[in-house]
């Protein structure tokens, strides 16, 4: 394959093949044909003026660069404005990173922190209530909705943490056990 400019739009050549391919028929990566027919109006441009042909020389060649990898053939560029020409390869593939092993998940060390944050959270949200439902339940309940509400955003943001997941887990149990033990009491003599 071979990049030229004429008449400020890229063309493409094959070697055995006398008639020119149009880029816009080949499957290039999004941008890449605008690029090259970008370039090809600047070395027209170019080509009527002096001096800025080094910068043209290397946009065009950096273009073909890219055309090689997209299509993964070697690239014969022919600058415009000096016409000479030169190989250029496809940039060698990139090698997959293998993925870091998985840590194994710490599940004793995990519940016992869910199951001591879900007590702190039992025992605070109980006396809150049982406290504020002397003076009004209403009150009660509006504090454990309150409570609830406000710990809701911290406790989704922390759900995918590696360690603060455990905390959220326990948040969010004694939250529920609070308020099962709470109606529990309303229901209890």
């Amino acid at each position: 394959m071979e990049l030229h400019a004429r008449e400020a739009r890229a063309v493409l050549l094959r070697p055995d093949q006398p008639e020119e391919v149009d880029p816009g028929t080949l499957p290039l990566p999004a941008g890449l044909l605008e690029a090259l027919h970008e370039w090809a109006e600047v070395a027209e441009a170019v080509e009527l003026s002096e001096g800025a042909g080094e910068a043209v020389y290397q946009r065009g060649r950096h273009l073909a660069w890219r055309l090689a990898g997209a299509l993964d053939t070697p690239v014969r560029y022919v600058d415009p404005v000096s016409g000479e020409a030169e190989e250029i390869q496809p940039p060698p593939p990139v090698p997959a990173r293998p993925a870091p092993p998985a840590e194994p998940t710490p599940w004793a060390t995990g519940l016992t922190v869910s199951v001591f944050v879900a007590a702190i959270v039992v025992v605070s949200m109980v006396a809150l209530s049982q406290g504020l439902s002397q003076a009004s339940p209403l009150l009660a309940f509006g504090a454990n909705i309150v409570i609830a509400g406000g710990l809701a955003p911290s406790v989704w943001l922390a759900r995918r943490t590696p360690v603060w997941r455990w905390v959220a887990y326990g948040v969010v149990t004694g939250i529920g056990v609070a308020w099962l033990a709470l109606l529990l009491s309303l229901l209890g003599p």
